[in-house]
């Protein structure tokens, strides 16, 4: 499942990857994803947390990619991920790297306390 929310208070996207993640289920938040980021202004950040993925599947990687891509041009600042597992990353940073013209600031983070620090929240 994914399930992607704002705080346009706080300037910030929350992007959730719970269980198993498909293709389909990303696809399906494609227009709800551009909806939340056009509530928030340039400089937002965005919290990714992947602590209860369980799987996704390798295809998803495109979509991944293209989601970075409209984040980007909208001006993301900082992306702070939850990753408890290392083996459980999608590949994530290698995505980053060519995805993002104006790579934002990046944070991984083994669990919600470390991120909420660096939110400053």
């Amino acid at each position: 499942m994914f399930i992607a929310t704002s705080n346009p208070a706080n300037q910030l996207l929350v992007l959730n990857y719970v269980g198993r993640v498909d293709l389909a289920e990303l696809q399906r938040h494609r227009g709800n994803l551009r909806q939340l980021l056009a509530g928030l202004a340039p400089g937002f950040r965005v919290l990714a947390d992947f602590s209860q993925l369980e799987a996704m599947d390798p295809d998803c990687l495109p979509e991944i990619a293209a989601m970075m891509e409209v984040l980007d041009e909208t001006g993301v600042a900082l992306v702070v991920r939850v990753i408890p597992d290392p083996r459980k990353d999608p590949g994530m940073n290698i995505l980053s790297n060519f995805h993002y013209r104006m790579p934002p600031r990046v944070v991984a983070c083994s669990n919600w306390e470390e991120a909420l620090r660096a939110l400053a929240l």
